[in-house]
């Protein structure tokens, strides 16, 4: 450490002394992020908590850049634990990338605030979710892995056995086993949730969708997207095109 910012540290701790003025507890800021982990929703409380309190940093004197700073930091480290949670990661850094982006664009300190006791709502009720699945085993959780990132490919039981080293016949028994579903009927589930997604928040064709995910062709799509929705591509767009999932606690 720079004797400069020794200095700085030093005079800063005489300041705080004087002044009466402390950063919250290791413990106490541990404490809600391990609630986190548990997915337990008394993370909310007890992380809104300090958040608002007086013992929280002051990283800047401009009372939302301040507040923008505190909420990377408290964002950064719900995602982490989520994650150790059971959250699956590339999940848990999208939602920091994308809750980082709306407190960066943010007005004023309330809306921060506001966004900060979302943001731990969205990262628990993800973990609560997982821990009430069943725990799969290693070679199942290899094709889960693969198929979410291969979806753009030609994917059969025949590529995940040669992925998780099993035969074939005993990997498709041991995936419905485990999961309850064929791993054909997985995969198609796993194309409808994307398909869902890039109809409400792009503005791909339908006919690119088809082809980004590897459909045989937009009509066929269409018809399992009917199967599986009760509505069309088209219509499911109209319906929902533009809606966030994390708009608002009430719909995570």
């Amino acid at each position: 450490m720079s004797e400069s910012l020794e200095k700085k540290i030093t005079h800063l701790q005489f300041i705080q002394r004087e002044s009466n003025v402390k950063h919250h507890s290791y413990n106490e800021e541990t404490l809600a992020y391990e609630y986190i982990k548990q997915g337990d929703m008394k993370a909310v409380t007890e992380g809104v908590r300090i958040f608002l309190s007086d013992t929280v940093g002051h990283l800047s004197d401009a009372p939302l850049r301040n507040k923008q700073y505190l909420f990377v930091a408290s964002t950064t480290l719900a995602t982490r634990y989520a994650i150790e949670g059971g959250m699956d990661a590339e999940t848990a850094y999208i939602a920091s990338d994308l809750f980082i982006q709306r407190a960066d664009v943010a007005e004023n300190v309330s809306d921060i605030n506001s966004l900060h006791k979302e943001m731990l709502t969205y990262y628990v009720k993800q973990v609560a979710a997982h821990r009430r699945k069943s725990v799969f085993s290693k070679p199942i959780i290899q094709c889960m892995d693969y198929i979410y990132y291969h979806l753009h490919e030609s994917i059969n039981g025949e590529v995940l056995a040669e992925v998780t080293g099993l035969n074939r016949s005993y990997l498709s028994t041991l995936f419905r086993k485990e999961t309850g579903v064929t791993i054909s009927d997985y995969i198609m589930s796993r194309k409808m949730e994307a398909t869902e997604n890039m109809l409400k928040h792009s503005d791909y064709t339908l006919t690119e969708i088809s082809e980004f995910l590897n459909f045989s062709s937009y009509s066929y799509l269409a018809k399992i997207f009917r199967e599986h929705h009760k509505m069309s591509p088209g219509e499911y767009r109209k319906l929902y095109y533009g809606h966030s999932d994390m708009g608002d606690g009430s719909n995570m």
